[in-house]
């Protein structure tokens, strides 16, 4: 009783719902209390139109599946060009499924009968034609062949329709069935003498279906066994035969009562309809029909063989346990159970094409015969022969297409349903592949390569450039992982495969877990304590989700819900096993002192360490024990993004220690120790100064190279993204200046000349190079120890980093020292320039040339002054000079 009050109320409500507020209309065209039928295009639509008056019609007893943009259209014909270039006619929207329904509906402003010769069920978003009336015909029309007096309901999925017309001495009947395209549907009258137990044998019944090209047949059956038609080894047939094979090839075409008149195939189901002779019939294979009688009739659905080279009918086989039943029918009594259309499962019949990355899909032209999504225009693309197929390719998978449409035909992959060029109509699309130079002829094919990805959408669509609906749907299917991703490696245990692409500016991620589990997570750190985790796992309702989190301890109540801008974002389950994927950009754009996941920066130059865990549970909700993993990895992978590696972790990189140790003994040690050989020890005899100047850089900078050469060949290569590496680079690029600039140094003066200017110049470029290479070579030094603790997680990498400061703050003191001498000695020598003894007159090579002291000191040694020699009783010479 609730329920047939729930469906009194769902229909007045559909009937007031729809009727807008009569306006004042008038009843002046010639179309006014005329009444058509809707003729079926797709969406199983039905139903009759009677026009009211001038601005509003009825329609009754509707039937449709749901569209996604469905409205009522008025054009001024049938065909593409016509109906695409049609309007809206009323505010009312047709949304959801309609059974048997019955509603007035009201024209906008403006629009009038005169304008509309067709009006239709048009769905906009695909230009789509539901069904349609013809209002305006040359000839009379006739009623569409999907039309019956008459319904029955079989089963779930398969309905009798008939209409009875005893003068002309037939019945037409209509099998509709939401089964597959290679399925039959047989229909007939049992032996009226027949047991309820074995109303089969001698049982008269229609079989149709579908061939092949897809065109509708039908044959008259006459069942003697039960089991396939087979014909003995004396020439008799038996079982489930038509009628034409009992009495072989001469009697075909002369004993079957039964006539196909139409047939269609939409939705994924089948309606065939045909006529029956009631009286007209072979009282050897047919059983007569009283119409005004209850008579026995079976049904069946089931698969069919189709023709062979031995056996030239289409021959139903065994149709299961569920799929038949039989029942008393009396064809005169009026019967309606049939409310709303059939709504089948598998919707898609057009013809698949799995592309092979080996095989050219070879594209051509040709004219629509069967086109999946009516209206069309008269030629339409076929690839490998097949008119418009679904075309299912792998993420992953190169598709490599042999374009020979036609050169007025360019082929492209989109994400418009239309194609045509989205922008001529002001919508965008996203164009995949393809574009104006993607034609050919079958003389001259032109080859196109698409490679869908991961960011590829699950639905896009291949059509011509320049004309509309001219292609059909590709369905992108998740190949391989190893397919869909440059890189992948085994995590700890060989438990997790962990797979990753890298673009420009971030980075997509997926894992597989290698045993079941209720949810599997990853973790970037050393542990799950103190990491970013992302955690992959099914909902009650089989949905899956990609949680992000920050751990901070090892209890429940410290993992921490995150935001990260996760996108493509997937997780599924394949029998207990899960996968995850997502992309992630590689630097969050956020305030870092905000959110902690704004720090959860990925370089990729420095290998990323990643652990795993896995769990029967997890939720949304608040977090419990129940929650914790079962079981995890031992120790964290370090995985090389860029060269697509992983290593255990181990403490420290024996070559990368080698590496640093030699870094500090050349920018610690020897390199600074050249210099000061060079600032400090001039004042001594000979050139001591300058070999141990000479040996030290040189040593320096063949340790600096060496140790290089041991980082890229650990590395694998070479890489300048991280603050280190700049540094480093750059202090061996000024490194390598030096030698450069030492060998083109101009010629020293002579004792008591004064220095060229481009030795002056040369002096102070050697100098001020040669101090900021050890600047910033510590630098280097310094940046390459915060690296190091950042990737390898060294615990005493502050103390290493403390010990080098105050290696260098003593050197520094040092060097305080040395120049305060320097400085005491050189004014000494200064104030004694009055007291030269004549044997050493050698130039001074312990004055900085960079010291201001050098000029004046210089000054005082010049000749334009007047010189007197003494002599001595101490045999001492004393050479005084006076200012003029």
């Amino acid at each position: 009783m609730l329920r047939k009050s729930l469906f009194l109320l769902h229909c007045l409500f559909l009937f007031f719902g729809y009727a807008d507020p009569a306006p004042n209309c008038t009843r002046l065209s010639s179309l006014v209390d005329s009444e058509s039928e809707f003729e079926m295009v797709q969406h199983q639509l039905r139903g009759s139109l009677q026009i009211k008056d001038d601005c509003s019609f009825r329609v009754s007893h509707f039937d449709m599946l749901p569209g996604s943009d469905v409205h009522w259209w008025g054009a001024m014909a049938t065909d593409f060009d016509n109906l695409t270039a049609g309007f809206i006619v009323s505010n009312v929207g047709l949304n959801g499924t309609y059974k048997n329904t019955t509603f007035d509906v009201h024209f906008i402003n403006n629009v009038s009968w005169s304008l509309i010769n067709v009006l239709a069920v048009w769905d906009r978003s695909t230009a789509s034609d539901f069904g349609h009336v013809i209002l305006r015909k040359e000839t009379p029309s006739t009623p569409p062949p999907t039309l019956f007096d008459n319904c029955k309901v079989l089963s779930n999925n398969f309905r009798l329709r008939w209409s009875l017309n005893v003068s002309e001495d037939s019945l037409e009947i209509g099998l509709e069935a939401a089964t597959g395209i290679t399925n039959y549907m047989a229909f007939g009258w049992a032996n009226s003498s027949a047991e309820d137990s074995d109303l089969m044998i001698g049982a008269d019944v229609a079989v149709a279906g579908f061939m092949e090209d897809g065109l509708p047949f039908m044959d008259d059956f006459f069942i003697t066994k039960y089991s396939e038609c087979l014909r003995s080894s004396d020439g008799i047939a038996q079982g489930v035969c038509p009628d034409s094979f009992y009495e072989g090839p001469d009697g075909v075409g002369l004993v079957n009562n039964s006539m196909l008149i139409y047939g269609h195939r939409k939705d994924g189901v089948s309606f065939v309809r045909y006529r029956w002779h009631l009286d007209k019939v072979d009282g050897k294979y047919d059983n007569p029909i009283n119409y005004s009688a209850n008579m026995k009739v079976i049904w069946a659905l089931g698969p069919i063989k189709p023709p062979d080279t031995i056996n030239p009918y289409y021959l139903p086989q065994n149709h299961g346990a569920e799929s038949f039943g039989h029942l008393v029918l009396n064809v005169s009594e009026n019967v309606n159970e049939c409310t709303g259309p059939l709504d089948a499962e598998d919707k898609e019949d057009q013809g698949l094409i799995i592309a092979d990355a080996n095989v050219p899909l070879v594209v051509s032209s040709a004219p629509a015969m069967h086109y999946p999504d009516p209206p069309n225009p008269a030629k339409v693309l076929y690839i490998n022969k097949k008119e418009a197929p679904v075309l299912r390719v792998e993420r992953g998978v190169p598709v490599k297409f042999s374009i020979q449409a036609g050169h007025d035909i360019s082929l492209y992959i989109t994400s418009d349903p239309l194609g045509g060029n989205a922008t001529v109509r002001n919508l965008t699309e996203t164009i995949y592949a393809g574009g104006p130079d993607a034609h050919g002829v079958q003389a001259s094919p032109m080859e196109l390569v698409w490679a869908p990805d991961r960011k590829t959408p699950d639905h896009v669509y291949y059509h011509s450039l320049y004309h509309q609906k001219m292609g059909w749907r590709v369905e992108v299917v998740d190949g391989g992982l190893s397919d869909m991703y440059n890189n992948s490696v085994n995590l700890d245990d060989q438990q997790v495969a962990f797979f990753w692409t890298l673009s420009k500016d971030s980075i997509s991620i997926a894992a597989r877990g290698e045993k079941k589990s209720g949810y599997l997570a990853l973790g970037f750190g050393t542990g799950m304590v103190n990491s970013y985790a992302y955690v992959g796992w099914i909902d009650d309702s089989g949905l899956g989700h990609v949680n992000t989190y920050w751990i901070d301890a090892k209890d429940a109540l410290s993992i921490h819900r995150t935001q990260e801008n996760l996108t493509h974002v997937r997780c599924k389950t394949e029998n207990g096993i899960i996968t995850l994927e997502f992309t992630r950009p590689l630097d969050p754009s956020c305030r870092r002192e905000k959110r902690v996941e704004c720090k959860n920066i990925i370089d990729p130059t420095t290998p990323l360490k990643v652990v795993w865990a896995m769990g029967s549970k997890w939720t949304n909700n608040h977090l419990t024990d129940r929650n914790m993993h079962s079981s995890t990895s031992n120790r964290p992978i370090l995985v090389h993004l860029k060269r697509g590696s992983a290593e255990a972790e181990q403490d420290l990189l024996p070559v990368l220690a080698v590496h640093g140790f030699m870094m500090f003994v050349a920018w610690g040690i020897l390199l600074p120790g050249g210099i000061l050989a060079a600032r400090y020890l001039k004042h001594l005899k000979g050139d001591g100064w300058y070999r141990i100047h000479v040996y030290l850089q040189y040593s320096g900078l063949v340790i600096v190279l060496l140790a290089l050469l041991f980082a890229v060949a650990e590395l694998r290569g070479f890489y300048v993204s991280s603050t280190h590496v700049k540094f480093g680079f750059t202090t061996i690029l000024l490194a390598c200046i030096q030698p450069v600039n030492a060998f083109l140094r101009p010629q020293k003066p002579s004792n008591g000349e004064q220095a060229s200017f481009k030795r002056v110049i040369w002096e102070y470029f050697h100098a001020i190079v040669g101090r900021c290479t050890i600047a910033v070579g510590i630098a280097a030094l310094f940046t390459g120890m915060k690296h190091l603790g950042d990737r390898y997680d060294v615990e005493n990498i502050h103390g290493l980093g403390w010990a080098m400061a105050i290696w260098f703050i003593v050197g520094a003191l040092i060097v305080i020292y040395l120049e305060y001498r320097e400085r005491q000695r050189i004014r000494k020598q200064i104030s004694g320039r009055s007291n030269w003894v004549l044997d050493n007159l050698e130039e001074d090579d312990s004055v900085d040339l960079l010291h201001p002291i050098r000029t004046s000191a210089d000054k005082e040694l010049q000749p334009s002054v007047r010189m007197e020699i003494q002599l001595e009783p101490l045999n001492r010479i004393k050479l005084h000079s006076e200012f003029l």
